[in-house]
């Protein structure tokens, strides 16, 4: 579906799940270049396995906001780094499932306002095969509620492809764009809702695309023969080139005075 972009249309841009320092050097390659080739307005970038595969330190988000992204989201791996929780407390434009408890360090939504128009980004985790937080339906009615923005982005952290569509269908006519992260496979059914907000079920990820979900094969390999929980590694390119990492993600237009999405298509 294509529509022409007006006065009032702007574009945002969701990544997914950036691995390791394949990631981290894709991004900083590539990222400001496709932001001014596609117009983006707005980006956000899922970056909870930015550090060696596992977790995010303050390092590794500060490349990922250098490279171009304006809200950083996250999903259960964030707390691998104890380090980073100070962060999590201190860094406005890092997120973290807003589900999890109000005691928990960091913030799960953040309002920014950038060329002319006001964001919202809204970071969500599912519980179906995932860890047994409070309700992500229930949290966004209250997150909502206190919204106060006209365009709102949700990154729905979840495993279940059945939760993601439902909460996109639960979320239709409220938010902007609702896209999932966690499995690193992306997927091919990016529409428009009937109530105007655009979705996918995964956005994929971002690093080595000759790998398993970013990660070295044969470790994986050897913990599904095994039954050994062997830690991943993520993945290098045997070339030590850059050519086998890739960007992953979507690209949206949205009325901005509606907050009603017009279009949305994958990168």
């Amino acid at each position: 579906m294509c529509y022409n972009a007006g006065m009032n249309t702007v574009r945002a841009m969701m990544l997914g799940d950036l691995v390791g320092e394949p990631g981290l050097r894709v991004l900083e390659e590539r990222l400001p270049t496709i932001i001014e080739e596609n117009g983006v307005d707005f980006t956000v970038v899922n970056g909870e396995n930015a550090a060696d595969g596992f977790g995010i330190t303050e390092a590794t988000l500060n490349r990922i906001i250098a490279a171009g992204a304006d809200v950083v989201t996250s999903g259960n791996h964030v707390w691998e780094k104890r380090e980073f929780w100070q962060t999590l407390q201190t860094e406005e434009r890092m997120l973290r499932p807003a589900n999890y408890p109000e005691s928990s360090a960091g913030r799960g939504w953040v309002c920014v306002r950038k060329g002319g128009a006001s964001w919202m980004v809204v970071n969500l985790q599912g519980r179906e095969l995932m860890p047994m937080i409070d309700c992500p339906f229930r949290c966004f009615d209250g997150i909502a509620e206190a919204g106060e923005s006209q365009i709102m982005l949700v990154d729905f952290h979840a495993e279940s492809t059945r939760e993601k569509e439902a909460l996109a269908y639960y979320i239709d006519g409220r938010a902007s764009l609702v896209v999932g992260t966690h499995t690193h496979v992306r997927t091919a059914d990016e529409r428009v809702l009937p109530k105007g907000t655009a979705y996918v079920t995964d956005l994929g990820m971002t690093g080595i695309s000759n790998s398993v979900i970013g990660m070295d094969p044969g470790i994986c390999i050897e913990r599904a023969r095994k039954q050994v929980l062997y830690r991943m590694e993520p993945a290098a390119d045997p070339s030590g080139s850059k050519s086998t990492a890739e960007i992953q993600g979507i690209v949206a237009e949205i009325d901005a005075e509606t907050g009603r999405a017009l279009s949305i298509r994958r990168l």
